[in-house]
């Protein structure tokens, strides 16, 4: 139901309903949530049906309708005019056209039959359309996985022996990966790569996370950091041979012993001079709700020394929403990247980069 404010009658006002509503509107008729104008008297539909209504005969334009007349202290049906057109207001007071109202409300039904004017397109339709952008952005990624893959497996060796923490060629293949993956499906706009730190000096990165598209969009930064991920996804075929190639940091979650050796397995990585990528609220938000941070990776950073540097993802929520990973919607992705923050308390880290984020989200989600 989409309720829209026009000038009214003083004394009565009246709207427009389809004729196909009215049974569910007798069972909803005593919810003051769905009629705004309530306080100008009860609607009681239920007497006025069998007393007071009165049927427009049908016509080649459209189905039947009713035009509903409201006073101070019940509610009483009127007649449309047979000239009416379809969902249009109807006033029999000649003051309408004297635009003397001063308060009315109108009920417009967006159910009606279809071929109806003034009926909203259904959304399943374009629900539809984003499933199949969905399937096509998997088939590109899938086939560009296996094109890139196999210059990762040729170049691995060399990356063992002259650059097995940074792994930077294989962060440039995961950069073009990306990049040919959801260039054909959405946009990233980046702004504050100016706080990026020089691509040789460690530190500590961490985002909220929304989406399964937040590691597509990070890894276009082209920086060589170290994810965190389950050690079931390591099993898929291609994309996880691929994180394990790229150095990838497994995690067994509900596992507080792996917690432990992973974050023990970052801070080596830091001394080793390679930076680290968190996600503190552990899992994406379902609701695109900021969560609680987890005080790991600021732990890792005031041991290991390090900055931490903040970055918020905007619109990858809204693009492929968590537990719809089927679906992929049109839109723009924002990436803020924040000035780097240093300290000596993890605790304090902690919430400066949260508040920092969450402020972000506030002003431009």
């Amino acid at each position: 139901m989409a309720v829209v404010s026009l000038p009214p009658h003083p004394r009565r006002p009246c709207f427009m309903l389809n004729s196909s509503l009215l049974t569910g509107l007798r069972d909803v008729s005593s919810s003051s949530s769905l009629f705004p104008f309530h306080r100008h008297g009860e609607l009681n539909l239920e007497s006025s049906l069998h007393k007071q209504a009165f049927l427009q005969t049908p016509t080649k334009s459209g189905p039947r309708s009713l035009a509903i007349s409201m006073k101070q202290t019940s509610s009483s049906w009127c007649c449309a005019s047979k000239k009416m057109e379809f969902n249009r207001l109807y006033y029999f007071h000649k003051s309408y056209s004297l635009h003397t109202y001063t308060r009315s409300t109108i009920v417009r039904s967006e159910l009606a039959e279809n071929g109806s004017s003034g009926v909203v397109n259904p959304l399943p339709g374009y629900e539809v359309i984003n499933k199949m952008r969905g399937v096509c952005f998997y088939a590109v990624t899938a086939v560009v996985a296996i094109f890139l893959f196999q210059l990762m497996l040729v170049a691995h060796p060399f990356v063992l022996l002259f650059d097995r923490y940074k792994r930077k060629a294989h962060h440039f293949v995961a950069k073009i990966w990306s990049i040919w993956s959801v260039a054909p499906f959405y946009r990233i706009e980046i702004t504050g790569l100016e706080n990026l730190p020089p691509p040789d000096t460690p530190a500590v990165y961490v985002s909220n996370h929304q989406s399964f598209l937040d590691i597509y969009t990070l890894l276009t930064l082209g920086r060589s950091f170290k994810f965190i991920s389950k050690t079931e996804i390591f099993l898929f075929p291609i994309i996880g041979w691929a994180m394990y190639l790229l150095g990838v940091i497994p995690l067994k979650r509900m596992d507080s012993r792996s917690q432990l050796e992973t974050l023990k397995r970052c801070g080596g990585l830091i001394k080793k001079g390679a930076s680290v990528f968190f996600f503190p609220e552990g899992t994406r938000s379902k609701d695109g709700k900021l969560g609680a941070f987890k005080k790991g990776a600021f732990s890792v950073a005031t041991k290991t020394k390090v900055p931490v540097v903040p970055i918020t993802l905007i619109g990858t929520g809204i693009i492929m929403p968590a537990g719809s990973e089927i679906t992929l919607n049109p839109g723009i992705v924002k990436v803020i990247i924040h000035k780097p923050i240093e300290g000596s308390d993890a605790e304090t880290l902690c919430n400066t980069a949260r508040n920092t984020i969450s402020h972000t989200l506030d002003v431009h989600g």
